[in-house]
């Protein structure tokens, strides 16, 4: 049975919904889509609820008026069918009106409304620039796709459990009141007018606490996170010290704002004491004086007392989901800082496939500043042929790496167009963009997870023989059994750590390599594929690669020179421009930039790595 209210709305539904709304309620509102159709249900049945329960304290006074105004002998006479219909209404029709109103909160809203916000909210930022990553921490980014899904699903089981429950609640006790006497309602209205008042006016406070509260938190989860990301770095640098007053400079501020919420609650505490104690002398005192005069019966006095009695009780519930509330307001806000941004990247409404026949590459007019109007490239021209292998040398922040993200639109041009067989890139879709292009960086990017999972993000659905022919052509199948993690996992299982920190350079590197060969696109990059490793292993490595290299389009960056010569043409770029085009004996034939930098044969002291 649960299951059946759990499958009724599916969180994960492959729904587009573009950028969040920055404002909190059109936010909420647009998480509530997929369940519009049982909110009113949701609606009727906790009203149907907390009526119900206002009405049994107003019937326990009914009784107390039967037993004052009547004999023993004849109560059950005159009353007994009643009483007995009541019994079974209470044992019976009360706990399924409950637990249904709990099946309809529980099993359809509260577990698919939490996953489901933290599922768009990821989605939204995997669809980010790279640039938006490397401007934020990473810690703080999850906290914020974490954080932000209970909190959406909190205020509004909130409002389902608390605000309108209680708001029935007390419209059904002033209606009894009133049918008592209409001169109880006064106080009634009088004290619910300055709770409420009270609620808003501390609620703010409380929202900005938690909101101030939650950017502290968010940033000791960044620093705590990034300490352990860069841990060997850390070590290396006898850092231990100075991170730990680093993270502690957080959780000091932490623990401040913290501080200044926990005042808020102790204030609140006193103020709720006073609040109550006024509707209790108020509302019960009067109903006891005429009781005195002989306008209400003691059955009425003892329906009014509970009444109060009971709201009463509440009133520090009603202040805690209130504070619950502001609380996750202040959390949503804070997420809405990263959540709520603009993606600078994204596909063209109905964004075809690319058609990759030949692998030929055209740059027109091509030009990115970076917003600063220097560096990056400045109307580069160049067409690299189908099947071509070419070349990108030049100092540091000559725009190498540049041509290569506008290539893979990790950013996109400020002026001008890449084309690869006549599309132009933003025309298609980003998927299928990249899908096209196998890249090694000198960075591998592995994950924390098995080698299999990792070699298999260049073909997902690839078989145990395609992987193992990849592996043989990257040259990794020697250490490859021989992996072990401390949980047992063995060989291709094997899980190969953070950024794939339990490998070598090497290691790291024919495992990417061999993704890429599985992967088989018909463009590759290369951006300083084997720079980062000792000369053995670059030698080994560049062999593989050479072999990969065949039929495809290639655009290699590297200042090891030595590794891009049998390329057919090598571009060297100036200041974002094109300086010089040939091959290698023509460049150096030429006596330009490149046969400078081959003379020196020390591109790593000429600052050849791009920025």
């Amino acid at each position: 049975m649960y299951r059946y209210f759990e499958r009724l709305v599916n969180p994960y539904a492959n729904r587009t919904v573009g950028t969040p709304p920055r404002r909190i309620w059109p936010f909420i509102k647009s998480e509530l889509e997929p369940f519009r159709n049982f909110i009113p249900l949701m609606l009727l049945t906790s009203l149907g609820v907390a009526v119900m329960e206002t009405w049994l304290i107003s019937y326990t006074g009914r009784i107390i008026d039967y037993i004052n105004n009547s004999e023993k002998s004849i109560l059950w006479t005159e009353y007994g069918i009643e009483l007995v219909f009541i019994s079974l209404f209470i044992l019976f029709a009360r706990p399924l009106a409950h637990f249904f109103n709990a099946i309809l909160q529980h099993q359809i809203l509260s577990g698919s409304l939490r996953d489901q916000v933290r599922w768009r909210a990821h989605k939204h930022l995997l669809g980010q620039s790279r640039g938006f990553f490397h401007d934020d921490f990473a810690g703080r980014l999850a906290n914020r796709v974490m954080q932000v899904g209970p909190a959406v699903e909190d205020n509004v089981y909130t409002f389902f459990e608390a605000a309108w429950f209680v708001a029935i609640y007390f419209l059904s006790a002033l209606w009894i009141m009133t049918g008592i006497s209409a001169i109880l309602a006064i106080p009634m209205v009088i004290w619910l007018a300055a709770f409420l008042f009270y609620i808003f006016w501390m609620g703010r406070k409380i929202s900005q606490a938690s909101e101030d509260m939650s950017q502290t938190r968010s940033m000791v989860t960044a620093r705590v996170v990034d300490a352990y990301t860069n841990i060997e770095s850390i070590k290396l640098f006898s850092g231990s010290t100075r991170e730990q007053d680093f993270a502690l400079e957080a959780v000091q501020e932490d623990l401040a704002k913290f501080r200044v919420f926990l005042r808020l609650w102790s204030r609140i505490r006193l103020d709720l004491n006073i609040l109550t104690g006024i509707l209790i002398v108020g509302v019960i005192g009067l109903s006891l004086y005429r009781w005195t005069t002989d306008l209400v019966s003691i059955g009425e006095v003892s329906i009014v007392a509970a009444l109060v009695m009971r709201l009463s009780a509440m009133t520090a519930w009603i202040m805690w989901v209130s504070t619950l509330f502001f609380e996750n307001a202040g959390k949503i806000y804070e997420s809405m800082d990263s959540l709520a941004q603009p993606q600078t990247v994204t596909d063209v409404d109905n964004a075809k496939d690319l058609s990759v026949d030949q692998g030929e590459i055209r740059l027109v007019g091509l030009a990115h500043h970076y917003g600063k109007n220097v560096g990056g490239l400045n109307g580069v021209d160049l067409t690299i042929a189908s099947g071509e292998k070419v070349g990108l040398v030049g100092r540091s922040g000559a725009g190498k790496t540049t041509l290569v993200n506008l290539l893979m639109r990790f950013m996109d041009p400020e002026t001008g167009r890449i084309e690869i067989d006549s599309q132009d890139i933003k025309a298609v879709s980003q998927e299928s963009l990249r899908g096209a292009i196998g890249m090694v960086t000198q960075e591998p990017g592995l994950m924390h997870r098995s080698v299999r999972d990792n070699i298999l993000l260049g073909r997902p659905g690839a078989s145990d023989l395609m992987i193992r022919s990849a592996i043989q052509q990257a040259d990794a199948a020697a250490f490859i059994p021989n992996l072990e993690d401390p949980k047992g996992r063995r060989g291709m299982n094997a899980y190969v750590g953070e950024r794939g920190v339990k490998l070598s350079g090497g290691q790291r590197q024919r495992i990417a390599l061999a993704r890429v060969i599985l992967k088989d696109a018909p463009i590759l990059v290369l951006d300083e594929a084997t720079s980062a490793l000792d000369s053995e292993s670059e030698a080994a490595i560049q062999e593989a690669l050479y072999g990969v290299m065949q039929g495809k389009t290639v655009i290699a960056i590297a200042h090891r020179l030595s590794t891009i010569a049998r390329m057919d043409r090598i571009v060297t770029l100036d200041n974002g421009k094109i300086a010089e085009i040939g091959s290698h004996s023509e460049l150096l034939k030429k006596g330009g930039l490149y046969s400078e930098f081959w003379a020196r044969q020390s591109g790593e002291m000429l600052g050849l790595d791009d920025t």
